[in-house]
């Protein structure tokens, strides 16, 4: 999963920027590995147990972006105060433990392409969290929202149906929610100046959480690290190297490289990515629920940035 939504954060980029061919590659990797990490935590969890393979993972992604900041901006860049540390700890939890941590734990259930779809609804819920603390979103925005929850309904269908679990898809959700939340909260809460610096630390605190989480649920009772298979391994070395410092990586630098209206495209290009690696790859199955509820929810969250990036 991202580190941030478009619908609260980041810098507008000034107007008339000149879109580079640098510009196109950083989105098309924003697209593609984004998109993919959904296929990696499938592959991941087939062999190794969610939460501390998800822990080691942004323990990981979090020690090597803190090396990057501290040898290209220099260890000043890492001093932060302790209200920001405060913030980036939470943040982190909410993002990394609680949004991410629970896909994971949702995909040992859950095809990667539906988890996709349903975590596409991100921008969805930030809105309604910025309704309930007295904003004013646009009618067009709440009529994008109403569409999306619509395509929730639909994309729940397979969970009703005992097609794939319930609970799995209901985890999904609550994992959209929080990962919402965490947004909302970054925009409002005191965070590191250097954001590379901030994503790291978020990174290490959901890190170390997952890791208190898998040992809380016994993941490590009866672990045989030999028995995670080649692929699993390969996978978790992906999400640490790609998804995590790689992906995020381009994004903060198309942040200050591109317009936010095409840098937030990667909201609905993500989901679409995702189904089809999962469909190509892992043979998952396409099925009328998927695809009409994929499709109403993507529209929902195109109508949505699209109308939040002309503020």
């Amino acid at each position: 999963m991202r580190t941030s939504t478009p619908v609260e954060s980041g810098p507008a980029a000034p107007p008339h920027r000149k879109i580079t061919g640098a510009v196109w590659t950083a989105l098309a990797l924003v697209y593609v590995v984004w998109g993919s990490t959904y296929l990696g935590i499938r592959i991941v969890v087939e062999t190794m147990p969610p939460f501390l393979s998800a822990g080691a993972r942004f323990i990981t992604a979090g020690l090597v972006l803190t090396g990057i900041v501290a040898w290209r901006f220099g260890p000043a860049a890492l001093k932060a105060t302790g209200a920001q540390v405060r913030s980036a700890v939470l943040v982190g939890l909410l993002l990394i433990l609680g949004g991410n941590g629970l896909v994971v734990l949702a995909e040992t259930s859950v095809p990667s392409g539906l988890a996709a779809l349903l975590v596409a609804s991100v921008p969805m819920w930030v809105v309604l969290l910025r309704t309930a603390t007295g904003d004013r979103p646009p009618a067009r925005t709440l009529g994008g929202v109403l569409v999306g929850l619509a395509g929730l309904a639909v994309l729940t269908g397979p969970g009703l149906t005992g097609a794939v679990r319930l609970s799995g898809v209901l985890l999904v959700v609550v994992a959209a929610v929080l990962w919402s939340l965490g947004s909302f909260s970054a925009s409002k809460l005191p965070l590191p100046g250097n954001p590379f610096t901030g994503s790291a630390y978020q990174m290490l605190a959901g890190g170390v959480g997952g890791v208190v989480v898998g040992l809380l649920r016994g993941e490590q009772r009866g672990l045989d690290p030999g028995s995670f298979s080649t692929a699993s391994w390969l996978a978790l070395a992906y999400l640490v190297l790609i998804g995590s410092v790689v992906g995020f990586t381009a994004y903060a630098w198309l942040l200050q490289a591109a317009p936010l209206s095409l840098v937030s495209t990667y909201a609905y290009v993500n989901p679409v990515v995702a189904v089809a690696l999962g469909a190509l790859i892992l043979d998952e199955a396409l099925t009328w629920p998927i695809l009409l509820g994929g499709g109403i929810v993507v529209a929902a969250v195109g109508v949505i940035v699209s109308t939040e990036r002309k503020k």
